[in-house]
């Protein structure tokens, strides 16, 4: 009444077919892709309105290489001077003294809730509010005083109010980093005796660069778009000479066309070293797949 099973051994699971599965929805959204960036292309190549032409013309023309030299030192004398400046604005808001804790929180809130046009106007426009700007004692005698207006010109007012614009969220950004690496490390350290600087320099920030460099990478980027902002102070950057530009000829379009492909090919460049460096960080600080790391003995590294 049973019936004997067969007891022959199961077939090799390598020599097994692979059967493929079909997704019809995912060739669905391929071939979707595909034909929009057909249309794209076609659209772009063969609509003479674009006026490409006029678009290698202007291309390397010097006072849009100019502009372009104006965005790119805005962009890097405002980064590093935000990272100075946000590294001492993050320590002082995970400080201990509540008074430079507070006085931290409140420079964040202010600096990320006015948008950055609002700020760049007002630093432009400062010698309304205050005709001459003066050092001395608090209540009592100055020792120099300057015209607002000669001080504080376009280029000026653009990298303070990028400078302390950016502070903010990079402030945040090293904070949040910071908070990541646990604090038993720094515990840890403490122990061996070493001074809260040194165990910052070489326990918390190398931990804390891995997550710190992609939002920072972004930053960056969305930094060098914002110098675009500065124009409407008539500060001669990458736009304000297109603008000049087509002021003249009416070549509108074209003209933008020729920013908007500088802006990604510089963005493109950041984005490449953002890369290269995420990749170096992590090689430094991770295992590599297929490598086994063998334990190093304590008497090896004293």
């Amino acid at each position: 009444m049973s019936r004997v099973l067969n007891a022959e051994a199961p077939p090799d699971v390598l020599t097994l077919e692979r059967v493929k599965r079909r997704r019809p929805a995912i060739w669905a959204a391929n071939a979707v892709v595909v034909v929009f960036a057909a249309m794209t292309v076609t659209t772009v190549i063969t609509n003479s309105r674009f006026e490409w032409g006029t678009v290698a013309r202007y291309f390397f023309e010097i006072r849009i290489l100019q502009g372009i030299g104006v965005s790119v030192g805005m962009t890097a004398v405002t980064m590093l001077l935000s990272l100075v400046l946000g590294t001492l604005v993050a320590l002082m808001r995970m400080g201990q003294a509540r008074l430079m804790s507070t006085a931290a929180a409140g420079f964040i809130w202010v600096f990320r809730s006015i948008p950055m046009l609002v700020q760049l106007l007002f630093w432009y426009n400062l010698a309304a509010l205050f005709p001459t700007l003066s050092i001395g004692v608090p209540w009592g005698p100055s020792f120099a005083t300057f015209d607002s207006n000669a001080l504080i010109g376009p280029l000026t007012a653009a990298i303070v109010g990028l400078t302390l614009h950016e502070t903010a969220y990079i402030a945040e950004l090293i904070r949040s980093g910071l908070l990541s690496v646990p604090d038993g490390q720094r515990q840890a350290a403490a122990a061996l005796g070493l001074t809260p600087a040194q165990a910052f320099l070489r326990i918390s920030l190398p931990q804390a660069l891995r997550i710190i460099v992609p939002p920072m990478g972004n930053e960056l980027i969305s930094l060098l778009k914002a110098t675009s902002l500065v124009s409407v102070i008539s500060l001669a950057d990458l736009l304000y000479s297109v603008q000049l530009i087509y002021a003249k000829n009416f070549q509108t379009v074209p003209l933008l066309i020729v920013a908007a492909i500088w802006y990604m090919v510089i963005t493109g460049f950041l984005t490449l070293l953002q890369s290269r460096l995420e990749r170096r960080l992590s090689r430094h600080t991770l295992a590599r797949p297929g490598q086994n790391a063998s334990p190093k003995r304590i008497e090896d590294s004293l």
